[in-house]
């Protein structure tokens, strides 16, 4: 399974990005795909994820301004960020799990200036 991940950049302080996340190879019915955050210095936490019915959960920092979502039969998963703050820098990683095993994305930097 691989996951390629893009949409990240600079963006001022009130604007949107939109991440996405394509997933190929052997992906199964049931998996739950996610984003997780790692701002400079800190760990690796959760932003959002997905379960294959639709199912979303949210980190509290983001509730009302992410939304996580996915596409073409599941393969693909989205997150669209408002109203973004400075202390949504991080490099944004999606992730897939299924079949006991977890795959993350490479990464992709998102900076939002104040």
């Amino acid at each position: 399974v691989q996951l390629q991940a893009s949409g990240g950049g600079l963006v001022q302080a009130g604007g949107s990005l939109r991440l996405s996340c394509a997933a190929s190879g052997s992906i199964f019915s049931g998996n739950l795909m996610g984003w997780y955050r790692q701002p400079p210095g800190k760990q690796r936490a959760l932003v959002a994820t997905i379960t294959s019915g639709g199912s979303t959960k949210y980190a509290d920092s983001v509730k009302g301004r992410f939304t996580i979502s996915r596409a073409n039969a599941g393969d693909t998963v989205y997150l669209q960020m408002n109203s973004l703050l400075p202390e949504d820098t991080a490099v944004y990683y999606c992730k897939i799990g299924q079949g006991g095993y977890a795959y993350w994305g490479q990464g992709t930097l998102v900076t939002v200036s104040s």
